[in-house]
């Protein structure tokens, strides 16, 4: 299974169940036209690493709203372990993608075949469905929240931002 996902390119549709502030939703990427996504893929709900991530994106949920952008988790396990594993998390308020035939991870490039799991791979797509920026990392090291948001308003200028570049620095046009 490969993906020929690239940035610059449409990012791959969906439409899949999800766990989303204790409610079973049917969730399309097309809902969000006309505003930016964050999606990000993480190997196993009940997991190590995973739980720091999800609430991490919690904690930033109004700072992602605040900038018209919506956050969007995906593993591959069912909208009912996602809100069960939720519940114990204390509450996630944005989705939780169930990718139980890992159709979104092999789309996006990010299944991992042996392991029937994803890698850690984060997705910032354009309000017009463009993928703007990705980054995909091994499953042992959590990924920055901080580093995510710190890109989203990078690109949400639409110039050219140096080396860690943050909002209220100089751009290079």
């Amino acid at each position: 299974m490969f993906s020929t996902i690239k940035v610059g390119h449409p990012a791959p549709s969906f439409t899949m169940k999800a766990s989303a502030a204790g409610e079973e939703k049917s969730i399309s990427l097309s809902d969000y036209q006309g505003k930016w996504v964050v999606l990000f893929f993480y190997p196993a709900d009940f997991t190590f690493v995973c739980p720091t991530e999800v609430k991490a994106f919690q904690a930033r949920l109004k700072e992602f709203n605040d900038l018209n952008t919506e956050v969007l988790g995906a593993s591959v396990d069912s909208h009912h372990v996602h809100r069960a594993w939720a519940e114990s998390l204390g509450g996630i308020d944005y989705p939780l993608l169930a990718d139980v035939h890992h159709t979104l991870s092999v789309d996006y490039n990010v299944f991992i075949e042996e392991d029937a799991q994803s890698l850690r791979g984060t997705f910032i797509i354009s309000p017009d469905g463009i993928l703007k920026w990705m980054c995909v990392s091994d499953n042992n090291v959590g990924r920055s929240v901080d580093e995510v948001f710190r890109v989203l308003e990078a690109l949400q200028t639409g110039k050219l931002c140096p080396i860690d570049w943050k909002k209220g620095d100089k751009t290079l046009n």
